[in-house]
């Protein structure tokens, strides 16, 4: 991730970079009147996660990401620190007390692949 004058991009400049929008700012507001900025009140991307869905390709909608949020809430309602989330063909760690996507996969990343450190999974 680029920096700009030596800080990270704000959390705009990040969401303009990994959501598909059909317009500008003022679409960010979907059906359900919810902004991309409220989804990421409760829903976090670590910098190595950030780092991960660049690296990756991975752009996510925001209905992936309403997705990606329910199912680390059925994750804390189940007592799940460290999650293993599966979405349309990704993998995501979460650590579901921060409301924090530690990492993202893709399909070509998954396979094969052991995963560690967590204590549930979810499918969404």
């Amino acid at each position: 991730m680029n920096t700009v004058n030596g800080q990270f991009p704000s959390i705009e400049q990040v969401a303009g970079n990994y959501l598909k929008r059909s317009g500008g700012r003022n679409d960010a507001v979907e059906k359900n009147d919810k902004s991309f900025a409220d989804v990421f009140d409760s829903l976090k991307f670590s910098k190595h996660a950030s780092l991960r869905l660049q690296d990756r390709n991975i752009e996510l909608s925001e209905s992936q990401i309403d997705r990606l949020n329910a199912g680390m809430q059925k994750a804390g309602e189940k007592g799940i620190n460290e999650s293993l989330v599966l979405m349309d063909q990704m993998a995501f760690i979460v650590n579901v007390k921060n409301n924090t996507v530690i990492t993202a996969l893709n399909d070509q990343e998954i396979k094969d692949n052991v995963f560690t450190n967590i204590d549930g999974a979810i499918i969404v």
